[in-house]
């Protein structure tokens, strides 16, 4: 399997990493540790998750997701073969939310509680706070990694300009810095990254982790009206896709993945891996024959016209 390092870490991870937001939300605890564990026998070596998953869901309370994981690594043992990256930051409720110094350093021991686990490999600042300085923020990641209780910083749904102020700061101070960037990332949702992202991920040697990397799922083409969104718990996310230019999209898709003779989702996939920057791209699954495909177009090599066509068709 081939291992990618993230940004200038120590950190090698291969080419997919698992998306722990489905796990105790459209999978139970059983049917997680099923997917992880074949997720592993595989090769992979990467999950994903936050603190937050998956408070949306009736009756959760954030957490759920990290529970999980962590019961499936006290069963199973290897905790070093595995990297784990979680998130601080989003909301949980109450007024817990944020990136202060106070805050990180308590979020992440309830991380550490659930996860069962005396370290995290990543830890992410989930989303930007421009009420509290950065310097703060790093301060507070600088104490933890010190103490061994994480290993290396991220930064999810940060900009440009608010991500090199945090880099500049860290190089002059002796902070951490954010190793890598997790942005919204797919064939359809392409502006967050391309541009001053994508460039400042080159220039600085950043590690890159896409979410939504199946568009909610749209990628997959199993959606393509809306009347196939009825009764699906991501119908709402999906349906902005379905416009012209999400049609072309999927156009291309069938047509490349019948070239192929693979799925469109696995070609989505693909197509990730050939943008410049990305390290790897986020994928969830809620059943085995679904997370097949995925560590299937993990490995998919698509050649320069089929790649060219995929991108012209969501430009």
């Amino acid at each position: 399997m081939e291992m990618r390092q993230l940004g200038q870490s120590n950190l090698q991870i291969a080419p997919l990493v698992f998306g722990g937001n489905v796990f105790g939300w459209t999978a139970d605890e059983a049917t997680s540790h099923r997917l992880l564990d074949m997720f592993v026998a595989a090769g992979f070596n990467a999950i994903d998750t936050a603190d937050v998953y998956s408070i949306w869901a009736d009756g959760h309370q954030g957490g759920e997701s990290e529970t999980i994981i962590g019961t499936w690594l006290k069963k199973r043992g290897g905790r070093d073969n595995v990297i784990i990256a979680t998130k601080v930051g989003m909301d949980m409720g109450g007024g817990s939310k944020g990136l202060s110094k106070a805050y990180i350093m308590k979020a992440v021991e309830a991380s550490l509680r659930r996860l069962q686990t005396d370290h995290i490999d990543l830890y992410f600042s989930h989303r930007d706070d421009d009420t509290v300085s950065q310097a703060e923020t790093l301060e507070a990641y600088a104490h933890l990694v010190e103490q061994g209780k994480i290993r290396v910083i991220g930064a999810s749904n940060f900009s440009a300009g608010r991500l090199t102020e945090a880099l500049d700061l860290a190089a002059k101070q002796g902070y951490p810095r954010y190793e890598v960037v997790q942005p919204c990332y797919n064939l359809y949702d392409r502006s967050e990254y391309e541009g001053e992202l994508q460039q400042l991920c080159l220039q600085r040697q950043l590690g890159m982790i896409s979410y939504f990397s199946l568009a909610s799922g749209f990628l997959t083409g199993k959606y393509r009206s809306k009347q196939d969104l009825q009764g699906r718990e991501r119908g709402e996310d999906v349906e902005k896709y379905l416009d012209a230019r999400g049609q072309r999209i999927l156009q291309a898709l069938d047509d490349v993945a019948a070239k192929h003779s693979v799925t469109p989702a696995q070609v989505a996939l693909a197509w990730l891996l050939k943008r410049r920057g990305l390290t790897a791209p986020i994928a969830s699954a809620t059943g085995e024959s679904q997370l097949q495909q995925l560590l299937a177009g993990a490995q998919l090599d698509l050649d320069d016209k089929s790649v060219r066509q995929l991108t012209e068709a969501g430009e």
